[in-house]
């Protein structure tokens, strides 16, 4: 497999190893060097890699290992979701301050919940995969997956009633 070929099989999903891996390390810069590592793997790894059934798949399990490793090593428990692409045309300024009001509470809310209900999330909600790619990353089956992705949304919703409710928490 030459570089070209290499470029046309990766580039379809490299943002989503970026969105994974920054979701998981918070820091760009961390997150660049995480995808280059994965790349750098598939890269070493190119002639095996028409062996896979999915690479995309493949591809999300290198870099969410990948990455807990790098907070492991670091012994950082703290992690930061962050929500950047939501992306709404030409709002009012009232509309917007409400939707950036209302991620930074979807934000908070998801920050709460436990690793792996964030990551199924993140795959799920965020990057749009299907229920049997995420197992496979997750190495859960897919019954556990929507179970604790069922249980994250009911979370999240319960905290947005309380704050819509109460105010602020």
């Amino acid at each position: 497999m030459n570089q070209n070929e290499f470029v046309i099989l990766i580039t379809p999903f490299k943002d989503k190893l970026f969105r994974l891996a920054k979701r998981l390390l918070v820091s760009t810069e961390e997150a660049e060097d995480a995808t280059q590592e994965v790349l750098l793997k598939l890269w070493n790894n190119k002639e095996n890699l028409d062996s896979y059934k999915s690479l995309e798949a493949f591809s999300m399990t290198i870099t969410k290992n990948y990455c807990l490793d790098q907070l492991k090593a670091k012994r950082s428990g703290n992690l930061k979701l962050v929500h950047d692409n939501y992306i709404d045309r030409e709002p009012s300024l009232e509309k917007q301050l409400e939707a950036k009001d209302s991620l930074n509470w979807v934000e908070k809310a998801i920050n709460e919940l436990p690793e792996q209900q964030k990551l199924i999330i993140q795959m799920r909600d965020i990057e749009e995969y299907e229920f049997e790619e995420i197992a496979k990353i997750m190495e859960m089956n897919e019954t556990a997956i929507r179970v604790a992705l069922s249980r994250a949304r009911k979370t999240i919703r319960a905290f947005m009633l309380k704050t819509n409710d109460y105010g602020i928490k």
